[in-house]
């Protein structure tokens, strides 16, 4: 392996353990010497690859960022391609999230929490986040106001994320975000 690839190795095995631990156990919670320790790193290593704690949270919510979206993107288009809508796609595609075990909420709404006055590019990376689900969403809309009415699903989902992270379970939240979209579908299609 030449230098290059341990230094990639050294940088990825530090994101990923900066990824499990800031979304499981928050952000602030977790130091930078915790994260060195799990992930096998020394001090230097972790310094040459990131200046900062606020770098690597960065990169953390960009790494998760594409994660997330690319998960989003194909789990939604399946489910949409078997269930014919948006509509009746979404809780299903939500489900599969929120039944996993490792399941702590959104971590963009949970960093804009945490972070939002600490660190204002983290705030900036959830927006960016926020909007480009609501871009996947409006994909499967009309073209008729799609923006808007993509934002307004992509809120429900918000709601139904933070829902689940506080009931600790799912159910209820995939009923109601089947039944409000189910009315939303209605109504907009009685326009």
């Amino acid at each position: 392996m030449t230098t290059s690839g341990k230094t990639s190795a050294a940088r990825q095995r530090i994101l990923l353990t900066a990824h499990d631990l800031f979304y499981r156990d928050g952000i602030r919670a977790t130091g930078i010497d915790r994260i060195i320790n799990a992930a096998g790193v020394t001090k230097v290593t972790f310094y040459r690859h990131f200046a900062s704690k606020n770098a690597l949270i960065e990169a953390f919510l960009n790494y998760r960022h594409q994660q997330w979206l690319d998960w989003f993107r194909h789990t939604l288009a399946q489910q949409v391609t078997k269930r014919g809508d948006l509509f009746r796609a979404l809780p299903p595609c939500l489900e599969t999230w929120f039944n996993d075990g490792g399941f702590r909420g959104c971590a963009f709404i949970n960093s804009a929490v945490e972070l939002a006055d600490l660190l204002p590019a983290s705030l900036e990376i959830a927006q960016a986040h926020k909007q480009q689900m609501s871009e996947e969403i409006a994909r499967y809309l009309p073209a008729d106001n799609r923006q808007q009415r993509a934002a307004i699903v992509a809120m429900l989902v918000d709601g139904a994320i933070v829902k689940v992270q506080i009931e600790q379970q799912a159910q209820a939240a995939l009923l109601t975000l089947a039944e409000t979209l189910s009315a939303l579908s209605l109504a907009w299609r009685a326009q």
